[in-house]
């Protein structure tokens, strides 16, 4: 069983693996990030000196500091997968924000025990936040000083304010006309945001974040820190996530979600 005295120690050695990562980045942040294109004929899947240099700081001070703790990365893949503690890393969640010089790429680093996600972090170096949450609650980190993460709640759709990456990359047409539903049932749709979009969920100015196509890294941190705050995370059916991720809902409030749920059932898998 996952001692939550624990808590404490790994939470402070998070922000530590933040501020080692901002170290790495920021330097190259628009600036020369070496950029590499992963991505096979007619795709475009960027990769560049940041996201590399830092999950191998990140995974570096890991291994000193937990050598039997398993990592998971988006960078360098799998490492002990099936310890009890794995750490789930994106080093640069927006990779296209960051090469593009728009401040809205996160690094994401999440802890699991025994699968089940205990701690995370949505870190924006460049502005100097870092949002961290787990079962004890979510706060926002901005140099010497914090305050506590809450979601907002009571919002009807139709007051709502949502996002969603790509609507045109990343959703296929059934997942396009289930967003298309939601946009026209929201007041305000916001995109290209990732990961960023979700820890302003857990501040209180987002209300509903809908993303399919996800993996364990893209939103695996961000579970703690919403959960954190009051709100939820599910499926397109209102179910628990998988590991791998998929189609994800990020919510402020569940009674929100349960008014998107009927547009997205026929495209949820």
């Amino acid at each position: 069983m996952f001692d939550p005295a624990r808590l404490e120690t790994l939470d402070a050695f998070l922000v530590d693996l933040n501020r080692a990562s901002a170290d790495v980045i920021l330097p190259l942040f628009r600036a020369d990030h070496g950029l590499e294109d992963k991505g096979g004929p007619g795709a475009f899947d960027p990769v560049t000196a940041a996201d590399k240099g830092a999950e191998a700081v990140i995974r570096k001070l890991i291994g000193q500091r937990y050598p039997d703790h398993g990592v998971i990365g988006e960078e360098y893949g799998e490492d002990r997968p099936d310890a009890p503690f794995v750490w789930v890393l994106d080093p640069i969640d927006g990779t296209r924000a960051f090469i593009a010089g728009l401040p809205v790429w996160t690094t994401l680093i999440g802890l699991r025990f025994e699968g089940e996600p205990v701690l995370g972090s949505i870190g924006q170096p460049f502005l100097g936040e870092i949002f961290i949450g787990h079962a004890g609650g979510s706060r926002l980190i901005r140099g010497e000083a914090s305050r506590p993460l809450k979601v907002r709640s009571g919002v009807p759709l139709s007051g709502a304010i949502i996002a969603t990456t790509d609507p045109y990359a990343c959703f296929n047409p059934a997942e396009t006309e289930a967003w298309g539903q939601v946009r026209t049932a929201a007041r305000l749709a916001r995109f290209g945001c990732d990961a960023y979009a979700y820890a302003m969920v857990a501040a209180g100015t987002i209300d509903l974040v809908l993303e399919a196509g996800l993996k364990s890294w893209d939103i695996e941190a961000a579970v703690p820190v919403i959960a954190g705050a009051g709100g939820v995370v599910t499926d397109w059916r209102g179910d628990r996530i998988g590991r791998e991720g998929g189609q994800v809902a990020i919510a402020g409030d569940r009674a929100l979600l349960a008014q998107a749920l009927p547009a997205l059932g026929p495209a949820a898998k």
